[in-house]
């Protein structure tokens, strides 16, 4: 069992958008020999688009609005890799990612630096206790210097970055690479499009030299500086959430992917013990355990089935084994067992701790559910987001009702929106989220893959807080003041304004007015 636990890495991209996440997934999948040839990260005319941007709106678009599990083998491991949406719209599916990964690569714009979504996503990486992995990309192109970029990143998230590897020349003129390891220096040679790996000169110091002239020299000088400030790599503090390796280069050339894809493997943990709601450790060797963090309909439009991605924490996993479900007590057989490569999927017999397995059919089972096999296990919850903007929500045609309530409780399983009902009011239901583009993925999967076309109300902006049936009463008297809710049975207090909210609290302190916490 550590064995195998031992061989797993699993892990999530992390960025802001078009810092070349996506991109650098791909090239991942193309070092290790998963696909032949990368893909475009957009769907132009004549491409395909990106292996992890397997959705239609995704491909129209060129973003990832839906996170995505790989599995792919590298050196003798087996990694799961996952890939998550870039947009601040669909952090919530970001989350849930975060809480099945055992470490994370921050891909960061060597143009942009840190922007306001990387800060929030560090800050759940950082409560998660996530190592992370920091890779500077984009030096292919014009940008800051890279040493402006490491106090960056300390000042704002507060991680020391510990540089592994170096560019060699600047921003936009990427000549090289040099690995602070042992000195030397790996020069580059493009492929057409950077669809097929590089090609890779490994120099000496002596050989670098004479290859790279002044640009090898400002590339050592500069490595010299990191080394007397004591910028280097300490496998304790990465573990511990302090410090983050950081590597350099450009996914779209393909320049410094494989020295990544090599720290992943050999520094980023294997699985470990994992915590369960009471804080109690499950050690991996323990019988079967996981947890469900994602649900995702229609994945193959053919037979319009449901998946459930269950990260495996402990034990064994063996396909038509009958596990108990956490949240109701019943049994749940796995005839149906999947890994995972995209929307492409390949019957699994044995999973181990680490490994994500998708449950085909798994329509009963909801996010956060466990699933374990002798020993009863309730894991941590995984967080919900406050949501920022509502509308209301009808179909199109009243003849596709049926259709149209249940592609409203698909969608609000998948946690695509939330789906609210008026308190002892209107039927009409309530979506809540926390970016306009769910809105619009909501509405787009409705038509096209639901068959129930919607007519979305205008998203209005509003502070929501959750109260409790003493407060419902003098909310119902406080006017404009909306009372939703959730499927859980939570109740939501939707006020116009946050200085509506602030009056009433003000006026009212005895009330139950609080704030949904997100981590």
């Amino acid at each position: 069992m550590r064995g195998e636990a031992g061989r797993r890495r699993t892990f999530a991209i992390i960025s802001h958008p078009d810092a070349g996440k996506t991109t650098l997934t791909e090239k991942f999948l193309l070092y290790a020999g998963a696909v032949a040839e990368a893909g475009a990260v957009k769907a132009r005319a004549g491409r395909r688009a990106a292996r992890s941007d397997w959705m239609e709106l995704e491909q129209q678009r060129g973003i990832s609005v839906s996170s995505t599990v790989m599995q792919f083998t590298y050196r003798d491991r087996v990694v799961n890799l996952l890939d998550t949406p870039g947009h601040r719209d669909f952090s919530e599916d970001t989350y849930r990612v975060l809480a099945a990964a055992d470490a994370a690569v921050m891909v960061l714009d060597a143009a942009k630096g840190i922007e306001p979504q990387t800060r929030r996503l560090f800050e759940v990486c950082r409560a998660r206790r996530l190592p992370v992995l920091t890779f500077l990309n984009k030096l292919d192109r014009p940008g800051r210097d890279p040493l402006e970029l490491l106090d960056e990143i300390q000042d704002q998230i507060g991680l020391e970055p510990a540089p592994i590897t170096w560019p060699v020349g600047i921003p936009g003129e990427l000549r090289g690479i040099l690995d602070r390891r042992d000195g030397t220096a790996v020069r580059y040679q493009r492929s057409a499009r950077g669809a097929s790996e590089a090609s890779e000169e490994r120099l000496g110091p002596t050989e670098a030299a004479a290859a790279f002239g002044e640009e090898w020299v400002a590339a050592r000088e500069a490595a010299a500086l990191l080394d007397a400030v004591g910028a280097s790599f300490d496998q304790k503090r990465f573990l511990a959430g302090e410090s983050s390796p950081l590597f350099v280069g450009s996914a779209l050339t393909n320049f410094g992917v494989r020295h990544l894809l090599e720290a992943v493997v050999d520094l980023a943990p294997a699985p470990s013990p994992a915590l369960d709601a009471l804080g109690a450790s499950r050690p991996v060797e323990a019988p079967f355990s996981g947890f469900v963090f994602k649900l995702q309909a229609n994945m193959n439009p053919a037979h319009r089935d449901h998946v459930a991605f269950v990260r495996v924490c402990s034990g064994h996993f063996e396909r038509g084994m009958v596990l108990t479900h956490g949240a109701t007590g019943k049994p749940f057989a796995t005839k149906y067992a999947a890994s995972l490569f995209g929307a492409e999927r390949t019957t699994v017999d044995d999973a181990w701790p680490g490994d994500v397995v998708g449950l085909v059919n798994a329509g009963g089972l909801s996010v956060g559910d466990s699933l374990y096999e002798a020993v009863p296990v309730a894991f941590p919850p995984i967080p919900t987001f406050a949501p920022e903007l509502v509308a209301s929500v009808r179909p199109k045609d009243l003849s596709r009702a049926k259709q149209f309530r249940r592609g409203l409780d698909q969608l609000e399983r998948e946690g695509v929106v939330q789906v609210l009902h008026r308190l002892g009011g209107d039927p009409e239901p309530v979506l809540a989220a926390v970016g306009q583009m769910q809105f619009e993925v909501f509405a787009h999967r409705m038509e096209h893959e639901l068959g129930a076309a919607v007519e979305l109300g205008v998203a209005e902006q509003r502070t929501v807080r959750s109260t409790d049936a003493e407060t419902v009463p003098e909310l119902r008297n406080a006017g404009g003041v909306e009372l939703l809710e959730r499927r859980d049975g939570t109740i939501l207090a939707v006020f116009p304004s946050p200085y509506w909210l602030t009056r009433l609290e003000s006026d009212h302190p005895e009330w139950t007015l609080e704030a949904i916490v997100t981590s």
